[in-house]
């Protein structure tokens, strides 16, 4: 599971999500990547799962990389406590996701296994997704 080795906060505010990604918006490494249409948080278990899909869809065969990390602790205070005494511990990790930002890429497979697994992938999230194409590349990609 991702996580951060060490922050300089652990609790920090939840933040709010506006506007389309300027960071992480092109496909870099791969040839196909997985980009997502809408704002949200992604758990590091949700990154792991989608990643485990990918890469059982294409048996092994190509390389998957994983261009978001979960940044964010969510912190959560403990069942029926009683209000005040501050800020609960963190609970898990998330990503901070924008429209247009791409989160998976895959390359060494055909466009119809990376089709898929990103599609497997895309399952796994709960944002919607599309699959791209790298610019160099003859098609542009479509819904997922």
């Amino acid at each position: 599971m991702l996580m951060p080795k060490r922050v300089k906060r652990r609790r920090v505010h939840r933040g709010r999500m506006k506007g389309v990604a300027t960071k992480g918006n092109t496909i870099t490494y791969g040839t196909y990547g997985l980009v997502t249409e809408e704002c949200g948080w992604i758990t590091s278990n949700q990154i792991e799962a989608a990643r485990i899909a990918m890469t059982r869809s294409i048996k092994r065969g190509g390389k998957v990389y994983i261009k978001i990390f979960p940044h964010k602790p969510v912190t959560k205070k403990p069942a029926e406590v009683r209000m005040g005494s501050g800020k609960g511990a963190p609970e898990y990790w998330v990503a901070v996701v924008k429209p247009g930002r791409v989160m998976f890429e895959i390359e060494g497979v055909t466009e119809v296994q990376a089709r898929e697994a990103m599609r497997l992938a895309s399952h796994k999230l709960p944002v919607r997704c599309k699959f791209a194409i790298k610019e160099n590349s003859v098609a542009e990609g479509g819904e997922v």
